[in-house]
């Protein structure tokens, strides 16, 4: 680690209270005795969840590859979806949730002239209508979906109804009352549509948190007269995160140890898009421990704070009436392991260099 970093580090973590420090910090004597012990971890790592797979299969897999202690995902994908899946690691569980809220991207593949039971391929189909329609029509109907719409949450989904998931019900036989979802669709690409092929409908939508493209695939459907039904679907981004980031299962479990840490992002990377600021060596301190800072800023509803120069993110945060106010925190374990990773990511990056070079 550079000295301007390492310095930082040390007097930022020496500036936090103590009892935090003792804290975050594992006994020794409490770990686990087991052939592959757990370790502590922190970052993001991008994953392209394969077809079939549960969210948490996916992330318990990629956990148990890690060693990792601690890990959560931020937002589950259906087993029939594929696609952008970001796993959270050690302290960048303290933010998961705004990944969760973020706007998301699909790729989703539609069969028209098809409803079926759940709305998607696994389901029966329990009603088949011949596809009359044109490209002009397609159009209109995507265009008439997009902005702020009301959808009713599917029977196959995740949301609970009375301490129950919806799919809990559906596999009962029972559909009990939802109500409706306000959603925002942003825009819905048509990437591909054939006369010669009317049956198969190809879009990319770009959609706020809580909609469902099934739902979605079958208002389409309804709306051309011949119903439909989601027979294929990735997610292609959450956030400022992108599908062309991630790394497969399979090339996951084709690596060594070494060259799956070197994956992980860091904590911030969720975070990106929000505005930051920069403490003084005294304040970040403080602002470490808990307590609020006088600042010379605007009200702001959520930041993203560092140290001095920038090297350690230290949490999230808001401002109101001149004070920065602390919403999530990492401890100072947490930010000398991530400052710790850069710099190993540094060293790594030098390393294959030369070796280029020579």
């Amino acid at each position: 680690m550079s000295a301007e970093m390492t310095s930082a580090t040390a007097a930022v973590i020496d500036l936090a209270d103590a009892q935090v420090v003792a804290a975050a910090t594992p006994a020794a004597a409490a770990a686990p005795r087991v052939r592959l012990p757990r370790r502590a971890l922190h970052g993001v790592l991008l994953l392209d969840k394969p077809l079939g797979w549960t969210s948490n299969d996916a992330l318990q897999k990629v956990k148990n590859l890690l060693r990792a202690e601690k890990a959560g995902h931020t937002g589950t994908l259906d087993p029939l979806a594929t696609g952008l899946l970001p796993l959270c690691f050690g302290g960048a569980t303290k933010f998961s949730q705004v990944s969760l809220e973020a706007d998301k991207a699909y790729h989703a593949t539609l069969r028209l002239g098809q409803r079926t039971e759940g709305g998607d391929r696994e389901g029966q189909v329990i009603e088949e209508r011949p596809v009359v329609t044109d490209r002009a029509a397609v159009e209109a109907a995507c265009a008439a979906l997009t902005g702020e719409i009301e959808q009713l949450p599917p029977m196959h989904s995740a949301l609970k109804v009375q301490g129950r998931a919806l799919y809990e019900y559906a596999r009962a036989g029972q559909t009990v009352e939802r109500a409706p979802r306000r959603v925002t669709i942003h825009a819905i690409d048509i990437v591909d549509w054939q006369a010669e092929r009317p049956e198969t409908l190809v879009i990319d939508v770009r959609c706020s948190k809580g909609t469902y493209i099934r739902t979605l695939a079958e208002d389409i459907g309804e709306r051309l007269g011949c119903g439909a039904h989601l027979a294929a679907l990735s997610r292609t981004g959450a956030g400022t995160l992108s599908l062309a980031q991630a790394v497969t299962l399979d090339d996951l479990l084709g690596m060594d140890d070494e060259q799956r840490v070197a994956l992980l992002r860091p904590v911030d990377v969720l975070l990106t898009d929000w505005p930051r600021v920069e403490l003084s060596l005294a304040d970040a301190g403080r602002f470490l421990s808990g307590m609020r800072r006088r600042v010379d800023l605007p009200d702001a509803p959520r930041l993203r704070v560092y140290g001095p120069g920038g090297h350690a993110f230290l949490g999230s945060a808001h401002v109101t009436a001149g004070e920065l106010i602390s919403d999530r925190l990492l401890s100072p374990i947490e930010v000398e392991a991530q400052l710790l990773a850069a710099q190993a990511a540094l060293n790594r990056s030098a390393a294959s260099s030369g070796a280029s070079a020579s």
